[in-house]
């Protein structure tokens, strides 16, 4: 699935194309994602006056005060002037910059049409935590949150009440950079533990972000070209290869159904 450094390359991969331009045409050819799709006449015309990303979610606030609302889900990428349509094509954005097709294999994606004034209060939005990279993701923030949480770190991170976008990848990053085990309970870590793990969680995000985000299966940038954070990982899908830390073979588990990676020399328990 695409985490929050794939969702911000996708929308600077698609701001060019769509920020401050008319929608000239719009085709859905799917009465439904995971959710019901919009009428496209309610969307052509309007122009797209601002783009924004809130956890996994692309933003595009239009001119007549709605709001298109864009997952992603599982495997779904936005590719700029796609020179065929497949069977997967989905949702066509066309402006005077170019055409975006919205491409969805598996259909868990969101293509949502909003009034802006609801969107606070919409229940896909309204309960979500802090931005990792933002100025409220705190040590003193991240202590009170956790002070009553006795599950693992690793799985808390990934709670979007927590704080959003820290996907299965970037949370097993980020704790082995901060020498924290996964199975750690949350509420045991100390203030100069949490200020290490914020440090590198907005470390590990920006550096994914700067990289076009992690190319692993279904994932590519607007322009059809990879991301390369993959190369990075420390210990994300490495299990049993060395550690480049300390050369101790790297550990997976399962924690809340999903992999978890780390190496037990550099995160002891």
């Amino acid at each position: 699935m695409p985490e929050l450094p794939e969702v911000e390359t996708t929308l600077h991969g698609a701001s060019p194309t769509l920020l401050h331009q008319p929608l000239t045409g719009v085709t859905i050819r799917v009465p439904k994602l995971r959710l019901p799709t919009p009428n496209a006449a309610n969307i052509q015309g309007q122009t797209v006056i601002n783009l924004e990303r809130r956890a996994k979610y692309i933003l595009a606030h239009l001119s007549n005060h709605t709001t298109l609302l864009l997952h992603l889900g599982m495997s779904g990428r936005l590719t700029i002037n796609k020179p065929a349509l497949e069977k997967n094509d989905h949702i066509l954005l066309q402006t005077p910059k170019g055409t975006i097709t919205f491409t969805d294999p598996r259909r868990f994606g969101l293509f949502l049409h909003l009034p802006t004034s609801q969107l606070a209060s919409h229940p896909l939005l309204k309960n979500l935590g802090p931005e990792p990279l933002g100025a409220t993701f705190t040590t003193s923030y991240l202590h009170q949150a956790l002070q009553k949480k006795s599950t693992a770190i690793k799985p808390t991170l990934m709670d979007n009440h927590i704080v959003v976008g820290v996907g299965n990848i970037y949370a097993s990053e980020s704790l082995f950079r901060s020498h924290i085990h996964p199975q750690t309970r949350a509420h045991q870590l100390t203030k100069s533990h949490l200020n290490q793990l914020i440090k590198h969680i907005k470390q590990t995000l920006t550096d994914a972000i700067k990289a076009g985000g992690s190319s692993l299966k279904d994932f590519t940038h607007s322009n059809g070209q990879l991301g390369y954070f993959q190369s990075q990982f420390n210990v994300y899908g490495r299990e049993n290869q060395p550690c480049h830390r300390c050369q101790t073979k790297i550990k997976k588990i399962t924690q809340a159904q999903r992999a978890t990676f780390f190496c037990p020399t550099c995160q002891k328990l």
